[in-house]
């Protein structure tokens, strides 16, 4: 399955972001494929975080367009939302421990530790750091490769 970042939600969103056709596209194309694709929990907490910062985005998503946003993805019959189960911290205390995680980045090694305990095989997202775990794949779907 592939579970998708919250990077790629939010320019699937905002009509205003430079990626915003390639990100729609990619979702649409998961949602309406015949394959289950992932959602895990902290990335739409962090989309709807960051759509409705009014200091990110002037102007910011407003909430209830937000949540239906959210509720419209959950509606796809192939979407799988994940979130921590047991053995989720000895996962995550391995990755923090290897990749020497501290800070901020403890919230991408929480997703990884979650995609990793649930067997997730690929991770769509722009942001590099996933790169410091190496158990999970990786795929910036906006490039050609």
């Amino acid at each position: 399955m592939i579970a998708v970042d919250s990077n790629i939600l939010v320019y699937a969103h905002r009509e205003d972001s430079p990626w915003h056709t390639a990100a729609f596209t990619c979702l649409r194309d998961l949602a309406e494929g015949s394959e289950g694709w992932v959602l895990p929990w902290p990335c739409l907490h962090e989309f709807l975080a960051v759509v409705t910062h009014p200091r990110i985005y002037s102007p910011p998503t407003p909430l209830d367009s937000a949540i239906d946003q959210v509720e419209a993805w959950l509606e796809s019959p192939r979407v799988i939302v994940l979130g921590e189960e047991g053995g989720y911290w000895e996962i995550l205390r391995r990755l923090l421990a290897a990749g020497r995680i501290a800070g901020p980045k403890i919230h991408d090694a929480r997703i990884a530790a979650i995609c990793l305990q649930q067997g997730v095989r690929e991770l769509w997202t722009i942001d590099r750091d996933f790169s410091r775990f190496p158990a999970l794949r990786v795929r910036n779907p906006l490039t050609k490769k």
